[in-house]
């Protein structure tokens, strides 16, 4: 909204700032973590009281999880509202692809929303049917990867592009929102898998939304992207006013989320995130890249999905417990160990995603 003022930098010069992406990033950035900072007291109390008992904690699971029994969930509202006021202040309004990132956000925010309201209130891990919540994320996605395709430029709007290899694109046509769907609805599932665990799923959110906030600075550029031999995909460098905001709210979040946590995201929030950084890979037609920087979110959902099917197959578990964090919690590691190792593999991956952009 702050970027109408760059329209007076002929009479007031020093208005001229409000231009530039880089100065509404740190602006989104700061903006979003004091909302959070700020607000997050208030809203605990207020969750808590709403709550009563909180979030169900599962039985089967790791004993020492017990003693989080009451802690209230639904904190995506605190990062959400952050995130929004943040980038509705400093972002380009005019831009279609902020409204199609934060169309997702606040649409998968609502599922997970629903979710975990069904679950406080019938102290279930039973929530939103499975079916129904997939059905919903997969319209959601394709309306937003049709709204993509449209707005994409000429050549590889409808393309799916390969990392490394600048001129190879792989020509989708009409199949390119059902194939890029999958990765928005894939990424906000993995993203509410890794959430187990006091501050492990937002710290590898974060840096997945600076390294995008990057990516998409450097292919909403022509001269940066020409020179990386990326796509340049003109109006994309908004949305690291975005990633800003998101980086931000998660830092305020965190220091609520630190362990013991005072408050969980809950799918509220990991589907919210999830699904903006899916549509973001989209958008700025780095998609493949996405499954390299969220890998810790891709090895915790094959961790899920490869359990599943070897019980349903032979009866046996390859994990002690799936998402693959609890495995590891059952070989004895505590839970700050876990955490802290799994950011330092997001860390690393995120390195390598950022590799794959300097090819000369």
């Amino acid at each position: 909204m702050l970027v109408w003022l760059a329209d007076f930098s002929g009479t007031f010069p020093i208005l001229n700032v409000f231009r530039y992406i880089t100065f509404r990033v740190g602006g989104a950035t700061a903006t979003a973590l004091l909302f959070v900072f700020f607000f997050g007291p208030a809203a605990i109390s207020w969750l808590r009281i709403k709550q009563g008992k909180g979030q169900p904690i599962r039985t089967d699971g790791p004993e020492s999880h017990l003693a989080k029994r009451g802690t209230p969930t639904m904190g995506g509202l605190m990062i959400l509202a952050g995130l929004f006021a943040a980038t509705l202040l400093w972002g380009n309004l005019r831009n279609a692809y902020v409204w199609v990132v934060l169309g997702v956000a606040a649409s998968y925010a609502a599922i997970g929303f629903y979710d975990d309201y069904l679950k406080v209130t019938k102290q279930s891990h039973k929530g939103f049917s499975g079916k129904a919540r997939l059905l919903l994320e997969v319209a959601i996605a394709l309306v937003a990867c049709s709204v993509i395709m449209q707005l994409g430029p000429a050549g590889i709007s409808s393309g799916f592009a390969m990392p490394f290899l600048k001129e190879l694109v792989i020509p989708l046509g009409l199949f390119f929102p059902l194939v890029t769907a999958f990765v928005v609805v894939g990424a906000g599932n993995a993203v509410n898998l890794t959430d187990g665990l006091d501050g492990l799923a937002i710290v590898p959110v974060m840096i997945a939304a600076a390294t995008f906030g990057f990516i998409a600075y450097l292919t909403g550029n022509a001269i940066f992207a020409n020179y990386l031999q990326i796509h340049h995909v003109p109006g994309s460098g908004e949305l690291s006013v975005i990633c800003g905001a998101m980086i931000g709210a998660g830092l305020g979040f965190l220091w609520f989320n630190a362990p013991p946590a005072q408050i969980f995201m809950g799918d509220t929030g990991s589907l919210g995130l999830g699904g903006m950084l899916g549509v973001i890979a989209v958008a700025t037609k780095h998609e493949i890249v996405l499954a390299i920087v969220g890998g810790l979110f891709v090895i915790e959902a094959l961790s899920v999905i490869i359990q599943v099917a070897v019980f349903k197959r032979t009866g046996k578990r390859v994990f002690l417990m799936a998402p693959i964090h609890h495995h590891f919690e059952k070989l004895g590691w505590t839970e700050p160990q876990v955490v802290i190792r799994f950011w330092i593999i997001s860390v690393v991956l995120a390195l390598v995603g950022l590799s794959t952009l300097k090819l000369r």
